[in-house]
């Protein structure tokens, strides 16, 4: 079963903030109508699951990104804490096995939370080179759609991919399996610490139905103008 919504915002705003205070006021200088948020380890760990609530009291849907990764039973309980928060959606590491995938998965359908639960494949600051230092034999390309598909069968909403890899997944798996892409730049723009990178238009044209972008909007010198500026060409080569 998919939690997608076809008239929500198909960007999803990195808070990368160490504060709630900076958090709180990007999210007041953005707009729910225009996007949705994503809370990531900084901010959660700085500021506790109240930043949820905040947030949520602001009417944005959150994507809760803490990249679960541990034994079943711990991945299982932390999911059943994170659905209580009412979180839109969530996500793991592909990485833990169809076992703790397929136990959080349950977690979630036996308290009856409409938290949509993603699977994180291969990190889009990666390269070929740190992927293969990892001890990684397979292209990154394989490792992601091999990700995926345990993904699926473990009856996840979709995954975290790089939008390089999305058509690869759309093309083999059904449309409602969702990928969501990080590593979103737009032209002339630094990569920073991303590698694995596309601009909107190109996510767009790849398959990618929510893409995540951080710095490009949030340190630029205005942020609702990037936004819409970034959503407009996101979604203007959107055609589901």
């Amino acid at each position: 079963m998919s939690f997608e919504e076809p008239k929500l915002p198909k960007v999803i705003v990195a808070l990368d903030y160490q504060n709630e205070n900076d958090a709180l006021e990007m999210a007041k200088t953005l707009s729910p109508d225009m996007c949705n948020l994503k809370v990531g380890l900084e901010l959660f760990i700085n500021c506790g699951p109240s930043i949820i609530q905040k947030l949520h009291n602001l009417k944005y849907k959150i994507f809760l990104d803490l990249k679960l990764h541990d034994i079943n039973n711990t991945v299982a309980k932390s999911i059943s804490a994170i659905g209580k928060l009412g979180v839109w959606m969530t996500n793991i590491h592909a990485g833990g096995g169809t076992s703790m995938m397929i136990d959080a998965a349950e977690e979630l359908r036996k308290n009856r939370y409409d938290t949509m639960l993603l699977g994180v494949t291969v990190l889009t600051s990666l390269n070929n080179q740190k992927y293969k230092e990892i001890g990684f034999l397979s292209e990154i390309s394989e490792q992601v759609l091999h990700m995926a598909s345990m993904c699926y069968k473990s009856k996840l909403n979709g995954v975290v991919c790089s939008a390089k890899e999305a058509k690869l997944i759309k093309d083999n798996m059904p449309s409602d399996f969702i990928c969501v892409c990080p590593g979103i730049r737009i032209k002339d723009s630094l990569n920073d610490d991303q590698e694995r990178i596309m601009t909107p238009k190109e996510a767009a044209e790849s398959g990618a139905d929510y893409i995540v972008v951080g710095r490009p909007i949030t340190q630029s010198n205005d942020p609702l103008s990037f936004l819409k500026i970034i959503k407009d060409e996101f979604e203007n080569n959107f055609d589901k």
